[in-house]
């Protein structure tokens, strides 16, 4: 009798890993494949960005699990050889190196790549991007030689790269294109207090300027350039301009794609033997009543449980909140909530922005979509009953630090 096809989970990332642990901590004790491009086993990608790249954690924090995990469980690892192709019909997966693995059921973990910045002189020694374990290794050795660095785009990613740059004595010019860093994330105002930060730390920000070239010598990047020809001289490029949903393994195999992988509220694809969790996934929220599809670690951590339980057979609605949190030099945030551009009405603030000490509330209607708490610590659960809870608040009692956050709601 032939054995069963595996459960095969296409990449080998946080997501991939944390399905993997789900399957097998649900009772799955079939044959179950974990499938990655990269030839590190699976690792969590937040540090790369924030403490080990500051080198305040060894590298072996970054793991998802110990090496022996994966024997010790029964999850095959292959990796360095990724998914190549999809075969619905025929339960297949192909990996690049040509080899085929059946499956029963699958689960695509693809991630994201960094977006590239479509410019000449892109592809020169010295430009980096910071997506893999790799790339954080050679920002660490950058920082240690670089006088001077140019890091393009202001968001998460730029930011917390220019932190970690400054940290280590480099120099650092900021180019963003949009007036503020995080502008159309955050809105001016909030935006505004992390302007103020990486100035008052040291770095050159540059707001509303367009990079048209990358110079170099020699095969090294010297500088950028900008819109109107001004040269920065630089040792070192960082882009940062955003990332893609690894989707091309979606699409070649014809499913619904819609800014990343469309699934359900239980992960599910257009395919009934298909799943999908993490940066790839635009997922249908419960509670926010449309797909979103998110990229941050929250996501690649929780999802996988809400996929494995329905690749089991059981009900389940990936139905968390968005969560999102940033160091940079002393300043903590997290953020709990889901308020895209054009959602919200009004924008409430709880303590001091000058002090970089406050909560920021999205409400729209009166009721709080999203927080974020910066250097306010412990009130990440307070937070989600607002949003979650859908009741009306009274913006004075939410602003007032003197009120609990649990006597905030509107009366009647």
């Amino acid at each position: 009798m032939a054995a069963n096809p595996p459960f095969v989970i296409a990449g080998a990332g946080l997501a991939g890993a944390k399905a993997a642990e789900a399957l097998r901590g649900g009772g799955f004790d079939g044959p179950l494949v974990l499938v990655g491009e990269e030839d590190e086993r699976p690792y969590e990608r937040p540090p790369l960005s924030k403490e080990y790249l500051q080198g305040t954690s060894p590298r072996e924090d970054v793991f998802v699990h110990p090496q022996n995990w994966y024997e010790e469980n029964g999850v095959e690892l292959r990796l360095g050889v990724p998914a190549a192709a999809v075969d619905p019909g025929g339960h297949t997966v192909t990996l690049a190196d040509g080899s085929s693995l059946p499956y029963a059921k699958l689960l695509l973990a693809t991630g994201s790549s960094p977006r590239r910045l479509p410019v000449g002189g892109e592809n020169l020694d010295g430009v980096h991007y910071l997506r893999r374990l790799a790339d954080s290794d050679r920002l660490k050795e950058t920082f240690r030689t670089a006088s001077r660095v140019v890091v393009i785009g202001g968001g998460w990613i730029g930011l917390e790269t220019t932190a970690a740059a400054r940290t280590a004595g480099v120099q650092v010019t900021l180019l963003e294109a949009a007036e503020l860093p995080l502008l159309g994330v955050l809105g001016r105002e909030t935006a505004q207090v992390f302007a103020d930060l990486h100035t008052e730390h040291g770095v050159d920000l540059r707001c509303g300027t367009h990079v048209t070239e990358i110079t170099g010598e020699n095969g090294h990047v010297t500088g950028v350039r900008l819109h109107g020809g001004e040269r920065i001289e630089a040792d070192a490029v960082i882009v940062g301009v955003g990332i893609t949903p690894n989707t091309a393994l979606a699409v070649d195999a014809g499913l619904e794609v819609e800014d990343g992988i469309r699934v359900d509220a239980a992960l599910r694809t257009s395919h009934p033997d298909i799943w999908a969790a993490g940066d790839v996934a635009s997922a249908l929220h419960p509670l926010l009543g449309r797909h979103i599809r998110v990229e941050h670690w929250a996501n690649a951590l929780n999802q996988p449980a809400t996929a494995a339980r329905s690749m089991l057979g059981e009900d389940a609605s990936y139905d968390r909140l968005p969560y999102f949190f940033t160091d940079q030099y002393d300043l903590g945030m997290e953020y709990t909530g889901y308020a895209g551009a054009g959602t919200y009405d009004q924008v409430v603030f709880r303590g001091s922005t000058s002090d970089r000490e406050f909560i920021a509330f999205w409400l729209n209607q009166r009721r709080v979509l999203a927080g974020m708490n910066v250097n306010v610590w412990d009130v990440t659960a307070p937070i989600r009953t607002l949003v979650t809870s859908r009741l009306p608040v009274e913006a004075s009692r939410l602003a007032d630090v003197g009120v609990p956050l649990t006597e905030v709601f509107a009366e009647g």
